[in-house]
C-alpha cells in the first residue's frame, strides 16, 4: 500500500475517490437501466454493458480499490473499440461516445495513486497526460470543418455553357422583367427570381476589405414573433423596404438616410406566426401594360357587405358538391379571355402623375398597399384611398389568420398574392384563393378558386371562396412574355390530417402552379408530394433559367422543395425536363387509406441525405442524452422518407417541414452555369393527439382566449375540425437544447446548372452562437446549423448569405466553396441579403431582424457594406 493512501487510511476516507467513485456509479446505473430499456427495443447493448461496467468501477474506486481503475480502462477500452465499430472515421459521432468517458478517464488516472493495490504512480501521471492530450487534441479537431465536399477545381471553372438570362424583351418592360444592371427591382432582383447581380467591383480579391458603410434602424421591433425577413428594393437612387409590422420606408441608397415613411397601423393581433415582411413590389405605371382580359363578377364587391360570414364553415365551406369539378376544364383558355381585352388595356400614367412609379406591398392584417414611389403617399387611384382588402369573399377571418408575408408578383399590369392561412388551427380555416388585381386601380381582375373553376371573381351573395383550401404563403415567380405567374401552393389546412379533403384539394396541394393572369386560371401544375400530411409545402420561389437541352435552351425554371428535391420543369407546360420517378411510400399510419402508393423523386439533385436515419445517427453531449435520443428513436414509428403521422406513438419526420430548402430558395450564376443552394438536415419527432385528450390539454385555436400558447410551428396545433391535434418537435430537441440527430444541421452547396452534378457542399454555420440550454458557446467550430434565408451571386465569384444561427454574413468563393469574409451582425441575419450599385459604389445589404423560431437575437438594422 502506498503511503498516502496509508495516511488517507489512517485518518478517515479519501474523499476525491468518494466523490468520484459515486459520478461513476450514478452513471454507470443511468446508462444500465436506460441501456437495458434500449435493449429491451431492440437497441445497442453497449450502455447496458458499459453501465454495468461503471457501476462496478465506481463502487470499487469509492472503496479505494485499484480493481476500481481496471474495471474503468475496461469500459475505456470497449468503448473506444465499439466506437471505432459504429462510427468509423465520423468525428461528430466520437463526441458523445467519448468525451465524458475521456474526462473521467482523466480523474481515475490522476486519482489512481490513491487506491489499494496501486503500483505505479508514473503510469497513472502518464495514463492522465494521454487524456489531456486525447481530450485537447478531439477539441482542436472540433475547429477543422468536417463533411466538407472540396471543388473539383476543373468543374468549378467557369464553363462555356449557354446564358441563363432571359433574352431582352421585344416591349418596354417592368423593371422587375429587365432589372437595371445596379439595380434589384423585385423580391428576387427580378421576377425570374435568380438572385443574381452583375456587378463585379466587390470580387474576391478584394471582398475582405469590406466594411460597413451605413446602418439604418426601422425602429419596428416586436416583443414577441419578431423575424422580418425583408429584402429591400433598390430602383435608381432610392432602396425601398418594409418592416416587420409593414412600415414602408424609403431610403437613399447611398447614405442610408430615410426619404420618406408610411405607416399602415398593421396592430399586434395581426401578426400570424410570425411578423414577417419579406418584400415590397415596384410598379412603374409609365410603362403600358399588356392587354388583359376582364372576367365576368359574380357580385360587386359591395355586395358582400350584406352576405352572412362563414354560413358554411361547419360542412367545409363551398366543396362544389352542386357541380361535377372532376369534369371540369382547369387549365384555362388564354384564347378565350371572357371579355374584350381592348376594354382592359389602360393608357399609361404621366411622367408628373401622383403614383406614376409605386411601391405596393401586403400587410399582415391582409390588405393590399400602393404608396406613391417618391413620397410615400397613399395612391388614391388604388382600391380605396391606395388599400384594398383582401379578404373581401372570404367570410369570418379572426385576426392573424389572413396574412400577406411575401411580396405579390406582377404580371401584366395584374397584382398576384396568395397570403398566409395560419397553419394547424383549423379544418375549415379561410380560403387559400389566389387573387389577382389591377395595378393601378387596385380592382379584382380575377380570383381562382380550385373548387370552383367555373368562377373567376367574388363568390356569390351569401357564399364564400371555399374554406380551407391550400394557400400560398411564399414569394411566385413570374414570366411577362409568357403572361405565366408560377404559385409555390402550400397544403390544406390541418396539415397532418387529410381525411377530409377533396379531390381539386389533393390535385392543386402542395404544387408548383401556372396561373395564366389574362384568365386567372391554371395553365399548368406540377405536384411535388401526394396527399401531403409532412406540411411539405412548397416554401421557395421557383427560379426562371434557359435550360441546355440537346444543343438548344428550353424556357425552364428550378423547383425547390423541403424535401431536398430539386425539379427542372418546361415553364410553358410544366413537363419536367429532368428525371422524375415514383417510388413506393410507406403506408399505414392513422388513415391508411390515404397514403399514396407511391411519392416523386427527382432525378436531377436532392439536397437531402441519401440513406435514412439509423440508431447511430443519434445524438448528444453525453452517452445518457445520446441514448435517451437512442430510446426515442427506437420507440418512434420510422419507415424511412414519408413516414405515415401515427397517434399511438411518435413518428419520425425527415427532413422536417423547414427543409430541405424553404423560403430563402436558391440562387442562380447564369455565366458560370451553377445553383447555390443552401439547406436544412434535421428531423422533426411529431405525434398526432387524439381531440379529446389535446382538448384535456387546452390547445385551442389562436382565436379563442386560451389559444395563443406561443411554440414552434405545429407544438400543439389544435386542428380543430379533425380527429386529431398535432404536436411536433421541431428538430426533435432534447432538455438540453441539443438536437438528437448529429451534426451537420445544414450546409450550403454549388451544384452544375446543366447536369445537376454537386461541384461542393460544406457544412454552414457555426456554434458561435448555440451550445447547451441555450448557452452560446463563442466557438467558431462549423458544426453546420439550422438556417433561414437564402443568398445572393455576383458576377465577382461570391456568395454572400447570412441565414445560419450564428449572426454572421458570409463572402464564399462560388468556386470552390471557401468563406472568404464575415462580419457578426447585431442581431439574427434570417433574410435574404441584396447587391447594387449606387454613385458608382457597390453595396451589399441585409436586414439583421433575427428570428423567434431560429432563437436569434431580433433587431431592426438595416445594414449596407461597401469598399472603402
Amino acid at each position: 500500500m502506498s503511503s498516502i493512501h496509508s495516511d488517507n487510511h489512517r485518518h478517515g476516507r479519501d474523499w476525491p475517490l468518494l466523490v468520484l467513485g459515486l459520478v461513476i456509479t450514478l452513471v454507470g446505473l443511468v446508462l444500465a437501466v436506460g441501456g437495458a430499456y434500449l435493449a429491451s427495443l431492440g437497441g445497442s447493448w453497449y450502455y447496458v454493458l458499459a453501465g454495468i461496467g461503471l457501476v462496478v468501477s465506481g463502487v470499487q474506486l469509492m472503496r479505494g480499490r485499484a480493481s476500481g481503475a481496471w474495471w474503468f480502462a475496461a469500459v475505456f477500452v470497449g468503448t473506444l473499440a465499439w466506437t471505432i465499430w459504429e462510427s468509423g472515421l465520423s468525428y461528430w459521432r466520437w463526441i458523445p461516445r467519448l468525451g465524458l468517458v475521456v474526462v473521467l478517464a482523466f480523474f481515475v488516472a490522476l486519482l489512481a495513486p490513491r487506491l489499494a493495490g496501486w503500483r505505479s504512480r508514473g503510469l497513472a501521471r502518464g495514463l492522465a497526460a494521454l487524456m489531456v492530450v486525447l481530450f485537447v487534441g478531439a477539441f482542436a479537431l472540433a475547429f477543422v470543418p468536417h463533411g466538407v465536399v472540396q471543388a473539383d477545381r476543373g468543374a468549378a471553372e467557369a464553363r462555356d455553357v449557354p446564358s441563363v438570362v432571359s433574352p431582352a424583351m421585344a416591349t418596354p418592360a417592368q423593371p422587375a422583367d429587365a432589372p437595371a444592371a445596379t439595380d434589384w427591382p423585385a423580391y428576387g432582383r427580378g421576377n425570374a427570381a435568380q438572385r443574381y447581380s452583375p456587378l463585379t467591383a466587390i470580387n474576391r480579391d478584394n471582398v475582405d476589405g469590406l466594411e460597413r458603410a451605413w446602418t439604418y434602424r426601422t425602429g419596428d421591433l416586436p416583443e414577441r414573433r419578431w423575424g422580418a425577413e425583408t429584402t429591400p428594393l433598390k430602383i435608381g437612387d432610392t432602396l425601398y423596404l418594409c418592416s416587420a409590422r409593414n412600415i414602408l420606408i424609403a431610403l437613399d441608397a447611398v447614405t442610408g438616410e430615410q426619404r420618406w415613411r408610411f405607416d399602415p397601423k398593421v396592430p399586434d393581433e395581426a401578426i400570424p406566426y410570425t411578423a414577417a415582411c419579406r418584400g415590397v413590389s415596384y410598379y412603374d405605371a409609365r410603362i403600358a401594360a399588356a392587354p388583359m382580359a376582364i372576367p365576368e363578377r359574380s357580385a360587386a364587391p359591395g355586395d358582400m357587405a350584406a352576405a352572412p360570414a362563414d354560413t358554411d364553415a361547419a360542412e367545409g365551406g363551398n366543396d362544389g358538391s352542386a357541380i361535377d369539378v372532376a369534369s371540369m376544364d382547369t387549365t384555362g383558355d388564354a384564347g378565350d379571355p371572357g371579355g374584350d381585352p381592348a376594354a382592359a388595356t389602360f393608357a399609361p400614367l404621366a411622367d408628373n402623375a401622383p403614383c406614376a412609379t409605386r411601391i405596393i406591398e401586403g400587410t399582415l392584417d391582409a390588405r393590399l398597399v400602393a404608396v406613391d414611389a417618391r413620397t410615400g403617399k397613399p395612391c388614391a387611384d388604388f382600391g380605396d384611398n391606395g388599400q384594398v382588402d383582401i379578404t373581401v369573399g372570404m367570410g369570418e377571418t379572426s385576426p392573424g389568420m389572413v396574412s400577406i408575408t411575401s411580396a405579390p408578383t406582377i404580371v401584366r399590369g395584374v397584382v398576384v398574392t396568395g397570403h398566409q392561412v395560419l397553419d394547424g388551427q383549423r379544418r375549415w380555416a379561410p380560403s387559400g384563393v389566389i387573387q389577382g388585381f389591377d395595378a393601378v386601380t387596385g380592382e379584382l381582375r380575377w380570383a381562382w378558386d380550385m373548387m370552383r373553376p367555373d368562377r373567376s371573381g367574388l363568390p356569390p351573395a351569401g357564399e364564400t371562396y371555399t374554406r380551407g383550401t391550400p394557400n400560398m404563403w411564399t414569394t411566385a415567380s413570374g414570366d411577362e412574355e409568357l403572361g405565366l405567374v408560377y404559385l409555390p401552393m402550400g397544403n390544406s389546412s390541418a396539415d397532418y390530417w387529410s381525411g377530409l379533403r377533396r379531390p381539386m384539394e389533393d390535385e392543386f396541394a402542395t404544387s408548383l402552379v401556372a396561373i395564366d393572369v389574362t384568365t386567372g386560371k391554371p395553365a399548368w401544375h406540377f405536384q411535388t408530394v401526394h396527399k401531403d400530411v409532412w406540411d411539405y409545402d412548397l416554401g421557395s420561389t421557383a427560379t426562371l433559367v434557359d435550360f441546355p437541352v440537346d444543343g438548344r435552351t428550353v424556357p425552364a425554371l428550378v423547383l425547390p422543395s423541403k424535401q431536398g428535391d430539386l425539379y427542372v420543369l418546361d415553364r410553358r407546360t410544366g413537363e419536367p425536363l429532368t428525371g422524375v420517378e415514383e417510388r413506393p411510400a410507406p403506408q399505414g399510419g392513422v388513415e391508411p387509406e390515404r397514403r399514396s402508393p407511391t411519392q416523386p423523386h427527382s432525378l436531377y439533385h436532392t439536397l437531402r441525405r441519401k440513406d435514412d436515419l439509423t440508431e447511430r445517427d443519434m445524438w448528444g453531449i453525453s452517452p445518457i442524452d445520446q441514448m435517451a435520443c437512442r430510446i426515442q428513436f427506437r420507440k418512434a414509428s420510422y419507415e424511412g422518407f414519408y413516414t405515415p403521422p401515427t397517434a399511438d406513438r411518435h413518428s419520425i419526420q425527415y427532413p422536417g417541414y423547414n427543409g430541405g430548402s424553404d423560403w430563402g430558395g436558391i440562387a442562380v450564376d447564369p455565366n458560370r452555369g451553377i445553383i447555390i443552394a443552401n439547406y436544412n438536415d434535421m428531423p422533426n419527432y411529431n405525434i398526432l393527439v387524439p381531440r379529446e385528450k389535446a382538448d384535456e390539454l387546452g390547445w385551442a385555436p389562436r382565436d379563442e382566449v386560451r389559444g395563443d400558447q406561443g411554440g414552434a410551428e405545429g407544438a400543439g396545433d389544435p386542428q380543430m375540425g379533425t380527429p386529431y391535434a398535432i404536436n411536433v418537435n421541431a428538430g426533435w430537441r432534447m432538455p438540453t437544447g441539443l438536437l438528437c440527430k448529429q451534426p451537420p444541421y445544414g450546409g450550403i452547396r454549388a451544384i452544375e446548372l446543366a447536369t445537376g452534378r454537386m461541384l461542393w457542399d460544406r457544412p454552414f454555420g457555426s456554434a458561435r452562437a448555440n451550445g447547451p440550454f441555450g448557452i452560446p458557446s463563442h466557438l467558431p467550430i462549423e458544426i453546420g446549423t439550422p438556417n433561414n434565408g437564402g443568398s445572393v451571386v455576383t458576377a465577382g465569384g461570391l456568395v454572400f448569405i447570412a441565414a445560419a444561427t450564428d449572426n454572421l454574413i458570409r463572402a464564399i468563393d462560388i468556386d470552390t466553396g471557401e468563406t472568404v469574409w464575415q462580419d457578426v451582425l447585431p442581431a439574427g441575419g434570417q433574410a435574404n441579403p441584396m447587391v447594387y450599385e449606387a454613385g458608382g459604389r457597390e453595396y451589399l445589404v441585409i436586414m439583421a431582424g433575427g428570428h423567434h423560431f431560429m432563437e436569434t437575437p431580433g433587431g431592426d438594422y438595416v445594414i449596407a457594406y461597401a469598399l472603402p
